[in-house]
């Protein structure tokens, strides 16, 4: 346990990029060095690691000689190219991207659910979406207690998960709206989805795609939510549909999630596993209006459940209402709970 790390962070001054450094900065893990690398672009610019300078690296395969730690958050095919690379150098790699989440050889793990998959680790460990983080954190107790038979969630997701262009285009339509012009003379490039065809404007907008369309006419998020939470559950007989939205919120994710148990149980019940459940903050008084929100979740590590209620005709169905910050527990913050755990498993190594 006294072993010290050379740590590297892979997309550095990506949103999520930067809310890594931060967390690692006061993180439990021990850090001998730290390495910062991104685009050829942003090579030689400086970040701050500590109060110390840092000089940004070009992400090249040679540059994780003598890194034992990777964190990577730069886009699903840069993780596909450099992360078996950084792997062959003994690197340990955690991976934000969606790129080796239903990997059968890749755990994807969310600590406070299924830490004992590090166990299985190859040199790649998978960070979920963002959304599954949070749904997973509170659902999981649930689980354990009296079984899930069926979860339907819609969520309401931040534009901060779409990236620093995104916000800052939202931003723009924001100001110019209110300066008068219509949705249609408004700057939309990016969303719903930069891949696709068409785009809308967010401002004063909710955009019901998240990535592009699938099979069904479920969209790719909706998708990743479904195979996620089946896998780090280790449960595919879960009955889980899915509805994401975009939502004109710069940062938290908000999720309305129906949930039908298996054994009897009741809201207070639900409201102590919360109470008790490592990552929670209960937020659950209707009658003084407190419930989560994403604007008081921004910066916060926690996942935040509240309007946690029966439902009206199914005897074993609840709601719930469930918020977290998605650059923080739906990225960063899960990646560096990770990389303490794997520390404290002493699982920083290559098999």
């Amino acid at each position: 346990m006294s072993r010290e790390y050379h740590v590297a962070v892979v997309g550095a001054t990506g949103a999520v990029g930067t809310k890594i450094i931060e967390m690692l900065e006061g993180s439990s893990l021990p850090i001998k060095a730290i390495k910062f690398l991104a685009s050829k672009r942003s090579a030689g610019k400086q970040l701050t690691f500590k109060d110390q300078p840092v000089i940004i690296r070009e992400l090249v395969a040679e540059e994780f000689e003598g890194v034992d730690l990777a964190i990577f958050s730069a886009g699903g095919e840069l993780s596909k190219k450099f992360a078996p690379e950084a792997v062959k150098r003994g690197v340990v790699v955690i991976d934000n991207t969606s790129a080796f989440r239903m990997d059968e050889k890749t755990p994807l793990v969310v600590p406070e659910v299924n830490a004992d998959a590090l166990h299985q680790h190859q040199g790649i460990i998978a960070n979920p979406n963002c959304s599954t983080i949070q749904m997973m954190v509170a659902l999981e107790p649930i689980r354990q207690k009296v079984g899930l038979d069926r979860v339907i969630v819609s969520t309401y997701q931040a534009v901060s998960g779409a990236g620093m262009s995104a916000i800052k285009e939202l931003e723009s339509q924001l100001t110019d709206m209110l300066a008068g012009k219509s949705a249609d003379d408004v700057t939309a490039a990016i969303l719903p989805c930069g891949g696709d065809k068409k785009h809308y404007p967010l401002a004063f907008n909710a955009l019901p795609q998240i990535d592009v369309f699938g099979e069904d006419g479920y969209t790719f998020e909706e998708w990743k939510m479904v195979n996620e939470t089946k896998k780090i559950m280790s449960d595919d007989s879960i009955k889980i549909s899915v509805t994401c939205v975009r939502v004109p919120v710069l940062s938290g994710h908000s999720e309305s999630v129906y949930l039908e148990v298996k054994e009897p149980t009741d809201v207070a019940t639900i409201q102590a596993l919360m109470n008790e459940a490592p990552g929670v903050v209960l937020q659950d008084d209707p009658a003084n209006q407190l419930y989560p929100q994403a604007l008081t979740s921004i910066d916060k590590k926690e996942t935040f459940v509240g309007r946690i209620r029966r439902d009206l005709d199914v005897e074993n169905g609840f709601h719930m209402w469930i918020v977290s910050d998605n650059l923080l527990k739906g990225a960063a913050w899960n990646s560096v709970q990770i990389a303490e755990t794997l520390h404290q498993l002493e699982l920083v190594r290559v098999p």
